[in-house]
């Protein structure tokens, strides 16, 4: 190298390596800003599920009858109740009278409540507080139960009947089950079909 030079071959040699490297960078710039107006483009986030996707992804319920057969269930869910004046917001079993009603998961025994259109009801929350179950149209409730206990899977809670508004001797069990947010009460919620659930079936947003 000559003193106070840059100009010998070893300086010219490091101005086209630096030459090669601009000029790279600037056509892999050019060619992320192409079809973008000159932006690089932006990967779009992944969307929040709906609760119906979330619930499709959830572990399918014990069925609310023990030893009722998947068969038998019949996909209500939608259809027209009260003239059209409103939907049906869950499933129907039908089963002969006193069959013993079982919680479809673990959780907490919310509220036993008694209405005209539900008849003797029962809601339990899971432990987690996302989700709500809903029994009506019950005979009775089984021995000893009181709101605010835990209840295991499987465990029996009620019996089938036909109280409210299920028309006498159309004893069935009315279920339906609720993605529940933050701070929702027991009769709030967002209403899922519980058929998927019960039948093993992945939900279709």
């Amino acid at each position: 190298m000559r003193p106070g030079g840059g100009t010998g071959p070893l300086s010219r040699f490091g101005w086209i390596m630096l030459g090669g490297i601009v000029v790279g960078a600037g056509g892999f710039l050019s060619m992320l800003s192409l079809g973008s107006g000159g932006r690089v483009p932006v990967v779009p986030s992944v969307p929040v599920p709906s609760s119906e996707g979330v619930a499709g992804r959830a572990a399918a319920l014990t069925m609310p009858i023990a030893g009722y057969p998947v068969a038998a269930l019949v996909h209500d869910w939608g259809d027209p109740r009260d003239g059209g004046a409103r939907r049906h917001e869950g499933i129907d079993l039908a089963a002969p009278r006193g069959t013993p009603v079982v919680a479809a998961l673990p959780g907490r025994l919310e509220k036993l409540f008694q209405s005209g259109r539900g008849g003797r009801t029962v809601y339990i929350r899971s432990f987690d507080r996302r989700w709500s179950l809903y029994y009506a149209h019950l005979q009775g409730y089984a021995p000893g139960l009181a709101e605010g206990q835990r209840v295991a899977r499987g465990q029996v809670i009620a019996y089938v009947g036909d109280s409210g508004n299920a028309g006498a001797g159309n004893t069935h069990l009315h279920f339906a089950v609720s993605w529940m947010r933050a701070g929702d009460r027991w009769w709030q919620g967002e209403p899922v079909d519980p058929y998927p659930l019960l039948a093993g079936k992945a939900v279709t947003g």
